[in-house]
């Protein structure tokens, strides 16, 4: 008989003393969390967050890998998007592997190496990225790229030695979320150039590494983030409400898209009140803004009108557009709900902008004055 508790077991408990860490700490006044309805929308963000450990990280294997869906309309965080479906999947830079895929109808598409991400850690930085302008598309779309290895001319990307995971986003601006949308198939696929063999059979100590792997994802995403206020901010966020800083690129940021530019502010309404957002939706590949709440979750893009694209977008004649941030429907184009929430985050990307993006002008107004 053992007198040893089995790695697993012991790493299994860990994962329980940090959800109650979580509970305790990430959601209470520490981390700005108040009322009942504060509590709920932080457990289930945390909930959503437990699950995309379990997806994404507790079997891993750079060795064999495969592409796997991050966020979904019932798994959101680190800022999800209606008009994306993203993968991901962990790499080794000592290996080459092919991709291959399809745009499946995006109007954008890329693979960006991810850096730090070792062990469910939050990225550190990106290390590369490669994107539909840079490779050779079949007359249906298709591709095949090579990740490491000795450079090639066309359709490569350099593995760097801190290379540890892929992601790639396809961008659509389609009449409704791509996101939602349970017609839409991105075809993905990745393998070793060079034949490995199968990995050994699951034991106590690799359940044990892929748990552990699950706490870094949720410590690192809740604990290991600072406080409301705490934080150094990137440039393109605001502290101020409804007032949008110029966007930009946010260059080697991790987790960022390096071929966009993003500007992001809280929004404060009243329940009386509505925000009219104006602009221009600049000359660029795509561009669509979106709610978040305080997790930087998407508000329900399956049943509402919370994130809207371009195509989405009626214009004014002289080619504005005149967005209505409201908690009802006003009766006229461009409604953003925000679901009766009188604080939450607004998003704005422009992907590939090939021009100086004007300023976002936001005003804070009586909900009468948008009544259609």
């Amino acid at each position: 008989m053992t007198t040893t508790s089995p790695q697993s077991r012991m790493a299994f408990h860990e994962l329980l003393d940090l959800l109650r860490e979580v509970d305790e700490r990430f959601l209470s006044p520490e981390w700005g969390i108040g009322s009942s309805q504060d509590v709920a929308t932080g457990m289930r963000a945390v909930l959503h967050l437990l699950q995309g450990g379990l997806f994404t990280h507790f079997e891993e294997d750079p060795a064999h890998p495969h592409f796997r869906r991050i966020v979904s309309p019932t798994r959101k965080f680190t800022g999800d998007n209606a008009d994306a479906i993203y993968y991901d999947t962990p790499v080794d830079p000592r290996l080459i592997y092919r991709v291959r895929g399809g745009m499946a109808g995006a109007v954008y598409m890329s693979l960006t190496v991810e850096a730090g991400t070792a062990e469910g850690a939050m990225g550190t930085h990106t290390a590369g990225v490669l994107n539909d302008e840079s490779i050779d598309l079949a007359h249906d779309g298709s591709f095949e790229i090579t990740l490491g290895g000795p450079p090639q001319a066309r359709n490569w990307l350099s593995l760097p030695k801190d290379a540890t995971r892929i992601t790639t986003r396809h961008y659509f601006e389609n009449s409704t979320s791509a996101a939602a949308d349970q017609s839409i198939r991105v075809p993905l696929s990745i393998e070793t150039t060079a034949p490995v063999p199968p990995p050994p059979c699951p034991d106590d100590d690799s359940v044990a590494a892929g748990i552990r792997r699950i706490m870094t994802f949720v410590r690192s995403r809740t604990l290991e983030m600072p406080p409301p206020g705490q934080g150094e901010q990137p440039p393109f966020v605001s502290a101020i409400p409804n007032e949008f800083p110029q966007p930009v690129k946010p260059g080697d940021f991790g987790l960022a898209a390096a071929d966009a530019a993003y500007s992001m502010a809280p929004y404060v309404i009243g329940p009386d009140q509505a925000l009219l957002l104006t602009g221009r939706w600049p000359d660029c590949r795509c561009a669509n803004v979106s709610l978040w709440n305080r997790h930087m979750q998407t508000y329900d893009f399956t049943n509402r009108s919370v994130s809207l694209n371009r195509r989405q977008t009626q214009l004014e004649p002289d080619g504005q557009f005149r967005i209505v941030l409201a908690h009802r429907d006003p009766g006229v184009p461009n409604w953003l709900d925000t679901e009766e929430r009188p604080f939450g985050l607004v998003f704005w990307r422009f992907m590939l902008p090939e021009e100086t993006i004007q300023p976002i002008s936001a005003q804070v107004v009586p909900f009468e004055a948008c009544l259609g």
